[in-house]
């Protein structure tokens, strides 16, 4: 009974200062029917459903951690627009951050990187099954950030834009060779060899994206152009005239990002050129931003995954023997393609529950709706860096950037 009674009076407290505080359009439904209204709107965009007690203490300190945890677990359900839930649970947690003084910021983890580890973390993330990212990528299942050049494509002619976008930028040649580390499901190694002649190997982790671009560059006629291997970058021996690397340094850790630079110098010819596609903090000490969800996202998502700023990527690139040519900020064109994503995932919801269960729904749900928040909001970035060998002529590259613009892309030629 007394502690019956503290809960409730620690809940009254807070609903009253979220209500003074934060005034935001949701309603509060208890498991025992109880309902407040935590601001002062007549029509509230989001019901907080709690189901049990025990989601009380996540929900009195709703961080986004916190927020996910309940959620995914079960212990609470949103009801509402997808836009409005995770503008609300931000609300939530900056007013959870006053509160505690700015002090929910999470402490980092420090993450080993081994090869193993690695691999179960890459397999955990992509090897959900294919079926489940067909229901909500393009049909080339490409999944990283799109470039809508116009801002009016499609997410399918996005995607092949982005990919000749990078295969422009590295001004890739008939007969080059062509490595591609973290090749997905083949989109970009089957597009830099029936476009632009190259020969390529595309190594992936995952068992999935392996066994599916094998099958594609058979079904296109491709096997004496292209390789996929299920492979670690780390192992991989020999020279390319260009090397891509889109959507899996995330996964390499900050500390190894030197190492993980000076490893594709050496698989580079001392001519050849180098891309780096990757998402990055906007912090520029290169830590995590308070209300940024990392716990989340290490716990359900990308276990061990980690955000370098920009500033870090441009210097460990330099360490590792790599001098930047050319640097595009992609954010706005994520958070467009993040929106696309979440819609087609909203579009298949009942399909995809079925799928992959309650709880993976749930996830992905919120993963992907968060994301689009984050790089729209500035919470967090990525970028597109072009490098070469360092302390070397530049002959490789024009003098002005119009060559990236002039060639047409994203067409069927």
């Amino acid at each position: 009974m007394f502690f019956k009674q503290a809960l409730d009076k620690q809940l009254d407290s807070w609903i009253s200062d979220v209500r003074e505080h934060a005034n935001l359009p949701v309603r509060l439904r208890l498991w025992n029917g109880s309902e407040y209204q935590l601001g002062h709107f007549e029509k509230p965009d989001v019901t907080l459903t709690v189901r049990e007690a025990s989601a009380l203490p996540l929900l009195l300190v709703p961080s986004l951690d916190n927020l996910g945890e309940a959620y995914v677990q079960e212990k609470i359900d949103l009801d509402g627009r997808l836009a409005d839930i995770i503008q609300v649970g931000y609300g939530f947690s900056a007013a959870a951050a006053r509160s505690a003084g700015g002090m929910l910021a999470r402490v980092a983890e420090r993450f080993t990187h081994t090869k193993e580890e690695d691999k179960a973390s890459i397999q955990y993330h992509y090897d959900v099954s294919n079926a489940f990212y067909q229901l909500w990528l393009d049909p080339r299942m490409v999944y990283s950030c799109a470039y809508f050049e116009d801002g009016t494509e499609d997410l399918a002619t996005a995607q092949l834009k982005k990919i000749d976008h990078i295969l422009t930028k590295v001004r890739v040649q008939p007969g080059q060779t062509l490595l591609d580390i973290g090749c997905g499901w083949g989109a970009l190694v089957i597009r830099a060899a029936q476009k632009f002649g190259a020969r390529c190997v595309g190594i992936t982790l995952s068992q999935n994206q392996f066994d599916m671009a094998t099958e594609r560059v058979k079904a296109a006629g491709l096997q004496d152009r292209i390789e996929i291997r299920l492979q670690d970058y780390r192992d991989m021996q020999g020279q390319f005239d260009r090397i891509t690397s889109v959507g899996m340094f995330e996964h390499v850790g900050k500390e190894n990002l030197p190492a993980y630079f000076g490893r594709i110098r050496d698989l580079l010819r001392d001519d050849g050129v180098a891309l780096n596609h990757g998402i990055t903090a906007t912090d520029p000490d290169s830590g995590e931003v308070p209300m940024d969800g990392s716990g989340f996202m290490d716990r359900y998502v990308f276990p061990q995954g980690e955000l370098p700023h920009i500033g870090m990527v441009l210097t460990t690139a330099q360490k590792g023997g790599l001098e930047a040519f050319d640097v595009e900020l992609l954010r706005r064109h994520y958070a467009q393609t993040l929106r696309h994503w979440a819609e087609n995932f909203e579009s298949n919801a009942e399909t995809i529950r079925a799928m992959v269960g309650e709880k993976k729904y749930r996830i992905w749900r919120i993963y992907l709706a968060g994301c689009g928040h984050a790089f729209t909001t500035g919470r967090m970035s990525i970028y597109q860096v072009v490098c070469q060998k360092a302390d070397r002529a530049a002959d490789t590259f024009p003098v002005s950037r119009r060559y990236i613009y002039d060639a047409p892309i994203g067409t069927n030629g």
